[in-house]
């Protein structure tokens, strides 16, 4: 988590705005999935006249909101070697020869907005550094200065703020018979922590989103929290936001709740439950997936002076216990970790092009579950060296890629990166143990198969797996329309296929300002054409 070397790059300055042509855009994702997808949307399910408008209002105000990061705050800059079409809004990524350089990862998504929330229900200030500057965290910056928590910016360096916490729970600005509608794009990592963190104090509150997150389950969340007797609910129809809280703080108690969809759920309620006023006991009744992003949670709350306890095997069906007692206390200042999964595109292109790429911001040290992508490229054939806070990869040019049969169920968004490196092996690769991606920012796994076909691979679909059979001698297609589906990790994985030698052309390459605004600059620094 402490990380010196974490930095986010300087913007170029002659990078091109696109936040002008991504509605269009997004309209046409949308229908494009929809097609390939046989889920029905829930959206006109959970669209209600009131919601609606809460909608509306409150992308009025996020649209028009500059928040911490300043006039492009939504915006991405790219500058490729290839131009980027404005009329068609895409960015043709030029046939890639080799990466070779040093890269320094912006700040981790999941770590930063996790800082940001423990940081306001902390006794004193926090000074955060390193933080992403992104979509998602600009979301969580606007819901807290909704709610009237000091945030203080630092001139000219968006990545740090220092918060005011509240030394508890944080309560609604508004009168008793006011409702606080707060607007979360399609941000998870604000949407379900703050749904959880928000039944501990006192007011009433909306919190909604996009399209895509009123088709993004939350029941196991509010199912564990009205088992702590909290008045909170979501869309009964599909489980979904928007979610509606009453909130009158909480006693704690004890709550059952289901792993098997999302970690997020369980690190939610981890996080809330130090500002209950009695004992919390979360179960987990069936599986746990994605385990390292629970522990990674454990480890924030210690920075910030709370202890877990734990009992069973995080493997299993794991209890975990915050005493009354334990309570957030600032840690002064805290540096966010650079982000594992944005690391994962470098090295695997290191990795697919032979060329030698180090990252920085993560390594040995790191608390991210995702630096183990790293291990499934050196089982394909790449040379692996760990550093504390980076690592280095290459292959031996005498060496092919070779399939591999993985559980990514533990690194579920960096599983996408292996998908397209896939592309590039020896045989068939398995990726199993992913039914999560079903529920992302889009249905990954329907986006994926659909992708890796149009690009020459054969593609099996299972529930929770899918086996990619490479095109035949590994020949990617050229000029490849790559839909994105507003799915930043649609844009970031596909691009590494322009690594065939072929023209990769990606759909909405604005969509990356989720997490990585700066990722097309930072990937064409590296690259040789």
């Amino acid at each position: 988590l402490l990380s010196p070397t974490a930095r986010l790059p300087a913007r170029n300055p002659q990078s091109i705005k696109l936040a002008a042509m991504r509605s269009s855009s997004l309209a046409l994702g949308a229908v494009l999935l929809s097609a390939a997808c046989d889920t029905a949307s829930a959206f006109s399910v959970a669209s209600s006249s009131r919601s609606a408008q809460i909608v509306a209002n409150q992308r009025s105000l996020a649209t028009s909101h500059r928040g911490t990061f300043g006039e492009s705050s939504s915006i991405t800059r790219l500058s490729m070697s290839a131009a980027v079409d404005e009329a068609t809004n895409t960015l043709t990524v030029a046939p890639i020869k080799s990466l070779d350089g040093t890269v320094t990862l912006p700040g981790s998504k999941s770590l930063s907005n996790r800082c940001l929330l423990l940081a306001a229900l902390s006794d004193g200030k926090t000074k955060v550094e390193n933080l992403l500057e992104s979509d998602d965290i600009r979301y969580m910056l606007e819901a807290l200065d909704q709610m009237k928590v000091p945030v203080e910016r630092v001139p000219n360096d968006p990545t740090t703020v220092t918060v005011t916490g509240q030394a508890g729970p944080i309560n609604s600005p508004l009168g008793d018979d006011e409702t606080c509608e707060l607007f979360l794009g399609n941000a998870g990592t604000a949407m379900r922590p703050l749904a959880a963190a928000l039944c501990m104090g006192k007011g009433k509150f909306v919190l909604d989103g996009v399209p895509r997150m009123r088709e993004r389950p939350i029941a196991d969340l509010i199912d564990g929290l009205q088992q702590l007797g909290a008045d909170v609910t979501c869309v009964e129809e599909t489980g979904c936001p928007p979610v509606t809280i009453n909130a009158n703080g909480l006693k704690g108690g004890k709550a059952s709740i289901s792993g098997k969809m999302s970690s997020q759920f369980l690190s939610s309620l981890l996080m809330a439950s130090p500002v209950a006023e009695g004992d919390v006991t979360i179960s987990i009744k069936d599986e746990l997936i994605s385990a390292p992003y629970v522990s990674l949670t454990i480890g924030l709350m210690k920075k910030f002076g709370v202890n877990v306890q734990i009992d069973g095997d995080m493997k299993g069906t794991p209890s975990f216990t915050i005493p009354a007692e334990e309570k957030y206390i600032s840690p002064e200042s805290i540096l966010v970790e650079g982000d594992a999964s944005s690391a994962s595109y470098f090295i695997a292109g290191a990795a697919i092009t032979g060329g030698t790429v180090t990252v920085r911001g993560c390594g040995s040290e790191s608390v991210q579950g995702d630096v183990a992508f790293a291990n499934v490229m050196e089982q394909m054939g790449a040379k692996v060296t760990w550093a504390p806070e980076s690592i280095t990869v290459t292959r031996d040019p005498d060496v092919k890629l070779k399939g591999v049969d993985v559980d990514c169920g533990e690194i579920p968004d960096a599983a996408m990166t292996l998908a397209v490196a896939a592309l590039f092996a020896e045989g068939p690769t398995t990726i199993r143990n992913v039914y999560s991606w079903r529920l992302k920012e889009t249905e990954r796994m329907k986006a994926i198969v659909a992708e890796c076909t149009k690009l020459g691979a054969t593609v099996e679909e299972f529930r929770d797996y899918c086996i990619i059979h490479p095109p035949k001698d590994n020949k990617v297609n050229d000029n490849v329309l790559i839909e994105t589906y507003d799915d930043h990790r649609m844009a970031m994985t596909f691009s590494l296929a322009a690594c065939a030698g072929v023209n990769v052309i990606i759909n909405d390459p604005g969509c990356t300002a989720k997490t990585f605004p700066t990722y097309f600059d930072m990937l064409d620094s590296i690259a040789s054409h």
